[in-house]
């Protein structure tokens, strides 16, 4: 059930300064009004907003992660200090660090018991959702599934089919996607390790299909594969993708007909699959992989310039170590129904990314993934990338297949998959600039534009 229980506490500005805010400046010298709320079982939110509630407090922010804890998220306070009202709630399978075992539907409904709730708030006229991370997977789903309706996402080529529960959806009147990767679904495929031999273990690799074998060019300092060695790879990967795939559909027919060992689901485990980003495979170890756009679009830079150009990844090598051994850090922990909710998503015989992008992935085949989502939202969208870090390329795809009339795309220069500075990548001390300060502010700007939510949706 909703509450509108709130217990506030006013939050000193100092203590929440924008960092190169000025001395007296209006964002230092705001405050910020927080109250916990509970917005349905196992759903704990945080909401904050200006204490002194200007125009810009008509707009409410939604954030919400797929699995992490998001109460204290800096866009919480950094956008309630820019004069927004922010819910920042976790759905029930956030925990503290990581968790792989959450189920996409159920925190669909819970993100429709937070849309719920600020509606019902005094002030506010617009709800707009944030996606960051694999929370652009849950926020893009809602968002396609509540303007498109249940038949969109039962469509045949959808490899799991959402429930009749997920009728009726509130929709939001906009969209941010903030440096979300390409889905929960997207990113497994991605992190799978084709080096394994046997789906009932991690142990035994294949060394010709190893990233980490030096013969097949792994260099700890970074790595550049050759053309053949990653073609061959993610051939492997992505017919591994879809032999598991198979695996649990075969499982889901079983539990169904009565032959599973349970009636409900069962336990499904992938190894070397995590989608966790210390698993990510290839492209986190060479940076020549998903390195840069195809199309040039604004870049923002330091000092608030914008250029228009290809865009780079300032990134440097991660990932040294083979995950895939470890059951804690490599394997997949999930249940059949889970995997084929959450986790799945189709690739084509041409599956395969280069330098400017990745091929070959059916996106619409799972609504665990944005590129695939957002052909079904209409709402104004607004999609940014952080140069620091490998995931800013799915700004790209994203953007390209989005349907919305109303949409933008920009790059921040030098910022990492949390928005922050990436010190280790800048040329020179200083280079990129306050990257969270540049974030926020190109996000205010979006928000502002008076027109852009002129009309409150149903």
């Amino acid at each position: 059930m909703l509450s509108s229980l709130k217990r506030f506490s006013v939050i000193a500005a100092p203590a929440l300064a924008l960092i190169g805010s000025q001395p007296g400046s209006a964002q230092e010298s705001a405050a910020i009004r927080t109250g916990f709320v509970h917005i349905a079982a196992g759903v704990p939110g945080a909401y904050y907003e200006p204490a002194t509630p200007g125009p810009k407090a008509g707009t409410a922010v939604l954030i919400m992660h797929s699995s992490a804890d998001y109460l204290s998220f800096s866009g919480c306070s950094e956008l309630s200090k820019r004069g927004y009202r922010v819910l920042c709630a976790n759905n029930s399978t956030s925990k503290s660090g990581v968790s792989n075992d959450g189920a996409l539907d159920q925190v669909l409904l819970e993100i429709k018991a937070a849309v719920t709730w600020l509606r019902q708030q005094p002030g506010i006229h617009h709800v707009v959702l944030l996606g960051h991370s694999g929370g652009g997977t849950i926020m893009s789903a809602y968002q396609y599934i509540a303007e498109s309706g249940v038949k969109a996402c039962q469509a045949p080529e959808k490899i799991w089919k959402c429930p009749d529960t997920l009728a009726g959806l509130p929709a939001a009147d906009g969209l941010m996607l903030v440096d979300s990767n390409w889905g929960l679904a997207a990113m497994t495929l991605f992190s799978i390790d084709p080096a394994v031999k046997d789906e009932s273990g991690g142990m035994a690799l294949d060394p010709s299909l190893d990233m980490y074998n030096p013969a097949n060019g792994f260099r700890p300092a970074g790595s550049t594969y050759t053309a053949a060695f990653t073609r061959t790879f993610l051939q492997a990967e992505g017919h591994r993708n879809n032999a598991v795939i198979a695996r649990a559909l075969t499982a889901q027919a079983a539990i169904e007909a009565g032959q599973g060992p349970y009636a409900d689901d069962a336990s499904f485990v992938v190894p070397g699959a995590i989608l966790l980003g210390s698993n990510n495979k290839l492209f986190s170890q060479d940076v020549s992989l998903m390195a840069h756009t195809r199309q040039a679009w604004p870049l923002v830079h330091a000092d608030g310039s914008i250029t228009n150009q290809i865009v780079h990844t300032v990134r440097v090598p991660e990932n040294q170590r083979n995950q895939s051994p470890s059951f804690l850090r490599g394997a997949l922990k999930t249940s059949v129904r889970n995997f084929l909710n959450s986790y799945a998503i189709r690739t084509t015989p041409d599956f395969g990314y280069g330098a400017d992008g990745v091929q070959g992935i059916e996106w619409t085949s799972s609504y665990a993934s944005p590129p695939g989502n957002v052909q079904g939202v209409s709402r104004p969208l607004l999609v940014l990338g952080m140069t620091g870090h490998w995931e800013f390329l799915a700004g790209e795809t994203i953007y390209n297949l989005a349907k919305s009339r109303d949409k933008s795309l920009a790059f921040i220069e030098g910022a990492t998959h949390l928005y922050t500075t990436c010190t280790k990548c800048e040329p020179r001390p200083g280079a990129f600039g306050d990257t969270l300060k540049t974030t926020y502010d190109t996000i205010d700007g979006w928000l502002a534009r008076s027109d852009r939510f002129a009309t409150k949706a149903p």
